[in-house]
């Protein structure tokens, strides 16, 4: 945030903060947690960070936004409850918190209506209801209509419709079917985000001083040891011991992976990797490295054999895996394709394992992945994708210089059938229908019962930790925690509530707080976790308004969601009573959470309507995607979405990683051509376009011809125009 300051950047990006549907989710490295408090405080914390540089947060991606594929051209159809619940939840705290200074509108519908023009979303919901004063800007040619945009709430389109969108606003005005004073709003707010972020004396030199670089890597150091995760620790292999003798095997150890791809990827000041941190760490003997496998996956036999020969040596005591996902796996613009991390690399460790000696595991992910050999490991430590300065935090963490602290933010499942939307994720066609309603991540695993490899908020120490004398007030809950053990460190207590027996329809238990406790050896802490407006609320969606209900709830207290020790009821007064707010028994399979079973009739009672998904269309339209006219009748277009598809996975394999700007265009509807080429496409040659696609080539090719030049006639009219020429 004082990068972008210094680099003369007014509005950062994010943070990035759509709830993890689904494991596979291609961008979810970007966001944070499956659960929407948790995603609404750390969001918070991060833009008023941001903000306090002088620079504009703009969190995203506002609202519903869980696939890649099809994410121009996807309907995200979800209940209204359940929308209010968990999927705006997390905005709602970042914009009462936080008070960000601009949000990013999703390229999907919701509930048939673009994000950038959902006035239920940017009017009712956002400025209404939470209160938020400041810019609401597109997704990079994420806006539909700019007039029906405008009218909803959309300030700004992004990044350069050139003049279309100008005649558009202006022919709406003339027409009388928008209000001229809707667009000053739009301007206003605008021009009140450019005046809050003018930042006066910053230079545009690209390269910051190194004072500042040097800082920012130690930050990243210091923020990437509070995050590593403890998965396990059979027989206290970790920290190791001084003079321990360490066989790195992995690719990645090598070459570090430590963010994905994408818009969020960033040039570092500074690259580390594991490799050089272990043979440069004072009190570990490097035995030795091999690569282990090919980073892109691919079988090989040699680099297998060459590992398992050098674990194997009489001089090595511990062999450090550093295995996961590549840069292929997680990306914006695609989703996973599995679960799983390359087959290559499961052999290497399963094979590793078999020598007999203790192997440590780093796992490199953005995401869950399976884990067929975890029983076979004496220890795993979980990263993430940790950052520039994730290698030395990473090493301190293995010799115990640093106590792992970090927990889960999403539950880990054995394996990719067992999600909830396993059935129905991704959406192929234009509706992606969130069948199972509030049953995601550990709402669904707890609520039926379903075993996990790790539960949401999972996370061990080298401490341990116990949790004692819970008690409750109409403000909060307090609890002790103690340090059982002789080491410094921290855990994260979290409060969960049950809601009472046979009223609302709610999963077993809800993330409703949390608190990073910090406890010295054999020290007890008191604990307090407030309760606050999400504590005990739910939508009610026939009243459109939040409701509380009344009765005897259970508080539950622990460090994860299986594991709390600690329990006790706690009465509620609510404006509504178990009775009043009695789940309807058509509901069926949703009232025990069983949502793989539900029927179309019980999902009709839950989103208060029939859900029918559309058949596959007959003729492509503007917001049809690219990609999807590999069927299209006529020959050009077919051969242009081929093409582009065959072009864009041989650049994956070759380089390893996915080639953005394809991928980009192959999920592109032909509308936002005109809000992607600063005015040279207008809509009607956009229907032109359309025309192709549909097999009419010649008279598509006539009207994208003639059109450029009517455009570009246009062009010139309206620039003399807005110039008082």
């Amino acid at each position: 945030m004082k990068e972008a300051h210094d680099l003369d950047v007014n509005v950062l990006l994010g943070p990035g903060m759509n709830i993890k549907r689904n494991p596979l989710c291609g961008r979810n490295f970007e966001y944070y947690s499956e659960d929407p408090i948790v995603a609404g405080r750390m969001a918070a914390g991060l833009i008023r960070g941001i903000q306090s540089n002088g620079v504009s947060a703009c969190p995203k991606h506002f609202a519903v936004n869980s696939q890649e594929l099809r994410r121009q051209a996807s309907n995200s159809v979800v209940d209204e409850r359940t929308m209010r619940e968990l999927y705006l939840t997390g905005f709602e705290i970042a914009v009462r918190e936080a008070k960000p200074m601009s949000i990013m509108t999703s390229y999907n519908e919701v509930n048939g209506v673009y994000a950038h023009e959902n006035k239920h979303l940017l009017q009712e919901i956002l400025r209404d209801e939470w209160g938020f004063d400041g810019m609401v800007v597109s997704d990079w040619g994420g806006s539909n209509s700019a007039v029906a945009a405008v009218k909803a709430g959309g300030s700004l389109e992004m990044p350069s419709p050139g003049f279309t969108s100008v005649r558009e606003l202006e022919g709406a005005v003339k027409a009388g079917t928008l209000a001229e004073a809707d667009i000053n709003k739009r301007a206003a707010e605008v021009a009140k985000i450019a005046a809050a972020t003018k930042l006066v004396g910053v230079g545009r030199d690209d390269l910051l001083s190194d004072d500042i670089a040097k800082a920012h890597h130690d930050i990243a150091r210091t923020v990437a040891e509070h995050s590593s995760v403890l998965l396990k620790n059979d027989a206290a292999t970790l920290p190791l011991k001084q003079g321990t003798r360490v066989a790195v095997i992995g690719d990645m150890a090598a070459t570090a992976r430590y963010q994905g791809s994408g818009s969020s990827k960033v040039s570092a000041t500074k690259e580390e990797n594991i490799l050089d941190e272990v043979k440069h760490t004072e009190g570990l003997v490097l035995a030795g490295y091999e690569q282990g496998y090919d980073r892109q996956g691919k079988p090989d036999e040699v680099l297998l054999n060459d590992a398992v020969a050098l674990a194997k040596k009489d001089a090595v005591d511990v062999v450090l895996a550093v295995v996961g996902l590549d840069e292929r796996s997680e990306s914006e613009g695609l989703d996973r394709s599995t679960m799983a991390i390359p087959q290559a690399q499961n052999d290497l460790v399963t094979a590793l394992a078999k020598t007999g000696k203790p192997v440590v595991i780093v796992l490199v992910a953005g995401s869950p992945v399976e884990l067929p050999w975890f029983d076979d490991v004496a220890a795993m430590l979980y990263v993430g994708l940790s950052g520039q300065a994730g290698a030395s935090a990473t090493v301190r963490a293995l010799i115990g210089e640093v106590n792992p602290s970090g927990h889960l933010a999403e539950t880990w499942p054995m394996q990719y059938e067992d999600c909830p939307s396993s059935g129905w994720y991704p959406a192929i066609g234009r509706d992606a229908i969130y069948r199972e309603g509030p049953f995601v991540g550990y709402r669904y695993y707890e609520t039926v019962g379903v075993p996990v490899r790790f539960p949401f908020g999972y996370g061990l120490s080298y401490s341990t930790f116990t949790y004692s004398a819970i008690t409750a007030t109409a403000t909060g809950v307090d609890f002790v925690v103690t340090n059982d053990s002789d080491v410094a460190g921290s855990t994260v207590a979290q409060l969960y509530v049950r809601a009472p027996q046979g009223g609302v329809l709610h999963p077993d238990r809800e993330l409703k707080g949390f608190v990073k406790v910090e406890l010295a050896a054999h020290e007890s802490k008191s604990v307090h976790i407030d309760f606050d407006r999400y504590t005990f609320r739910h939508f009610d969606v026939a009243a459109n308004a939040w409701k509380t209900e009344s009765g005897e709830w259970t508080l539950l207290v622990g460090d994860n969601a299986e594991h709390l020790p600690l329990a006790i009821p706690h009465t509620v007064a609510g404006d509504c009573t178990t009775a009043d707010c009695a789940a309807d028994p058509a509901l069926g399979h949703y009232l025990t959470g069983q949502v793989k079973d539900v029927t179309d009739a019980e999902m009709a009672v839950l989103f208060g309507h029939e859900v029918l998904a559309p058949g596959k269309p007959t003729t492509f339209g503007v917001n049809d995607p690219i990609m999807s006219w590999v069927d299209s009748k006529g020959f050009v277009a077919r051969t242009v979405a081929k093409t582009l598809t065959k072009r864009e996975a041989k650049i994956r394999q070759k380089t390893g990683s996915p080639d953005l700007n394809t991928l980009f265009i192959l999920n592109m509807p032909p509308r936002a051509m005109s809000k992607m080429t600063q005015g040279m496409v207008d809509s009607a040659m956009v229907d032109a376009i359309v025309n192709i696609a549909n097999g009419h080539t010649f008279r598509g090719l006539g009207g994208v011809i003639a059109g450029f030049f009517r455009n570009q006639s246009a062009n010139k009219r309206t620039a003399k125009e807005l110039n008082h020429d």
